[in-house]
């Protein structure tokens, strides 16, 4: 899991730029992608680039902590259910459910994740602070807001984890054959 989080802190370096001008792309007028970029580097600099870097990865963390043990113990009930290891398939369900629940349970942090991003430069939410946006949506909202966007977040996370960890268990599964047949 260490491994796992440092690869996200990683990854969250280049996804976080393309995050920041997708959302506000998504919420303005003019959605030119190019001149939405050139007007974060101009009124915010690099630093509004990266709006959102923590929060993307308090939201990253956690969601893997929860999937992939989750996917993990699924597998394994599964195969202790039907007496054999399970299929790709069968692998591919589980990371559906467990992506869906990591989805769902750690949408509060998406929820803070896209108020920090799409906050005003130079306001409070712009700051960065997740407990301060989750607070405010709490106020504000109530527990509604802190789930906004749950299921359309589930359904795309439960199917880009049926995909992607059956794939996954798919591709282990040959390499694990192929270096039984290398001499």
């Amino acid at each position: 899991m260490l491994a796992a989080s440092a690869g996200e802190v990683v990854a969250c370096l280049i996804r976080v730029p393309s995050e920041v001008v997708k959302q506000r792309a998504q919420v303005s007028a003019s959605s030119r992608t190019f001149q939405i970029f050139s007007n974060i580097l101009y009124q915010e600099g690099i630093p509004g680039l990266y709006r959102g870097y923590k929060s993307t990865v308090l939201r990253e963390i956690p969601f893997s902590l929860v999937q992939f043990p989750l996917w993990e113990s699924l597998k394994a009930l599964w195969s202790w259910r039907q007496d054999r290891v399970v299929e790709s398939w069968q692998s591919a369900v589980c990371g559906a459910f467990a992506g869906g629940f990591a989805a769902v349970v750690t949408t509060p942090l998406d929820v803070a994740k896209t108020r920090i991003m799409l906050a005003k430069a130079g306001s409070s939410a712009a700051g960065g602070n997740v407990l301060s946006a989750l607070h405010g949506v709490w106020r504000a909202q109530g527990l509604p807001g802190l789930f906004a966007g749950v299921f359309p977040r589930m359904a795309a996370i439960s199917l880009g984890g049926f995909i992607f960890l059956g794939a996954y268990d798919q591709t282990h599964s040959l390499l694990l054959e192929l270096g039984r047949e290398s001499p």
